[in-house]
């Protein structure tokens, strides 16, 4: 007895035959129950007439697919991943396999034979409930900008930082790699973001030391009305670029999962490139995978125009990028920033800066620019502190160095020619000597 396997499909079409072998149906009134068309029903019908339950089952099933790889493809996919690609996920490896082997697999394809071969098993990620935000609705309203210290030379180079910024509503990212994550790091990714794209409305970052203080504000920034300033943030506030304080690390979501995508292509990129330094890899990051990545992964904004920014003629980034501190002019017309001295020239003696603030520059190469209420000022360094002029002393009669007048030849302290003491005016005269004080100290011991 011929056991056969039907889906669920199949074992309708066979209780609308039977009814229809009854009598009970119509060929119309059938194809209609199973939505199909009259002449596919009369198929159907034909195929049921001549053998029965087994007309109605698939007639591909229990044979390969015509579509079927061969078992020399899986095997030589199996084995590349094995020697090359043994971290890769399922879809960057089929995209390597493609590219550099030449063999192109399709990813469920590759997933399953990896999967019966064990060298593959499918995570589920879980996580805690959030609410959505949806995406800003043109570019340049919101950028997400954060870093990510990783090992992406994998042991070949030093640790890096790469700081990402992704635009929120079309996820067109700009990246560079850094030693560390500090505050130049910043400037400089956010200074070649601005070169391409211009200036956002605002920047979404976390509440690291680069981007949020927790000093007291000064006297001059509670007059101004504003709170204490970083130097990433002071220089967005003369931007006019809005810098918004993340609370956790799920509300800038997009950068961090564009970290992940990072940490798992860039490292093994690197890794089959070969490269190992900074240059190379911001050379690779410029020119090949950021163009991939935002050809494939960008997304259309829900409405048309861009509100990024034009970098103004008149704004000097080297001067707005950098680090500005304030000092007073000393009256000797010096100032003193981080252990070294600054004469400030005679061709400032017109400003009497004297006792007033002016703001120390130092541009991200290194350069140092003193300003006053924007007006750059003339300077020098000096090799050490300078040496203050002081008043030349005389010697004195002992030679010890002391400056005063010359005592007088009648002068008690010389011991002679003291003046004699007046006579008393009243009173017995006393006939007995006084003893002189030690004398008088030994008596008093004595007793």
């Amino acid at each position: 007895m011929e056991t056969l396997a039907m889906s669920e499909k199949e074992r309708l079409r066979l209780e609308v035959m039977g009814r229809l072998r009854r009598g009970e149906l119509k060929l119309s009134k059938a194809a209609e129950l199973l939505s199909v068309s009259y002449r596919q029903v009369k198929r159907i019908w034909k195929r049921y007439g001549e053998s029965r339950s087994a007309g109605l089952v698939h007639r591909l099933r229990g044979r390969p697919s015509n579509r079927l790889r061969s078992a020399a493809d899986r095997e030589r996919a199996v084995a590349l991943y094995r020697e090359k690609y043994s971290d890769f996920g399922p879809t960057l490896a089929a995209e390597h396999l493609a590219s550099d082997d030449g063999l192109a697999v399709p990813v469920t394809t590759l997933r399953r034979w990896l999967k019966l071969a064990g060298l593959w098993q499918s995570r589920r990620k879980r996580s805690a409930h959030r609410r959505w935000r949806p995406r800003k609705e043109q570019p340049g309203e919101l950028v997400q900008m954060d870093g990510s210290p990783h090992d992406w030379f994998e042991g070949r180079g030093p640790r890096a930082s790469l700081m990402v910024m992704i635009d929120d509503a079309t996820n067109r990212t700009h990246a560079c790699l850094f030693p560390e994550e500090t505050t130049a790091a910043a400037m400089v990714t956010f200074r070649s973001y601005a070169a391409k794209y211009g200036f956002p409305q605002a920047i979404y970052v976390d509440r690291d030391s680069i981007y949020e203080t927790t000093r007291e504000a000064t006297t001059d920034e509670e007059l101004r009305g504003s709170g204490p300033l970083t130097q990433f943030g002071r220089a967005m506030q003369e931007l006019g670029v809005k810098l918004v304080l993340a609370y956790s690390p799920q509300a800038k979501g997009r950068v961090e999962r564009r970290h992940g995508v990072f940490q798992d292509r860039l490292v093994k990129e690197l890794r089959l490139l070969g490269i190992s330094d900074l240059a190379r890899a911001n050379r690779y990051l410029e020119e090949r995978f950021l163009p991939e990545l935002n050809r494939r992964f960008v997304v259309p904004a829900k409405r048309s125009g861009d509100l990024h920014r034009r970098v103004p003629r008149e704004v000097n980034l080297d001067l707005v990028l950098s680090y500005q501190e304030q000092r007073v002019v000393q009256s000797d017309w010096t100032i003193v920033w981080r252990n070294r001295w600054f004469q400030l020239t005679a061709a400032n003696c017109k400003l009497s800066l004297v006792k007033r603030k002016i703001t120390v520059c130092e541009q991200l190469d290194g350069t140092i620019r003193l300003l006053y209420r924007g007006r750059e000022l003339a300077w020098e360094e000096l090799p050490g502190r300078p040496q203050r002029p002081r008043s030349e002393r005389r010697a004195g009669p002992t030679g010890t160095g002391r400056i005063g007048l010359k005592p007088a030849a009648t002068h008690p302290w010389r011991g002679q020619g003291a003046p004699t003491p007046p006579p008393r005016s009243a009173g017995p005269p006393c006939s007995a000597s006084v003893a002189p004080l030690p004398a008088l100290r030994k008596a008093a011991l004595r007793n």
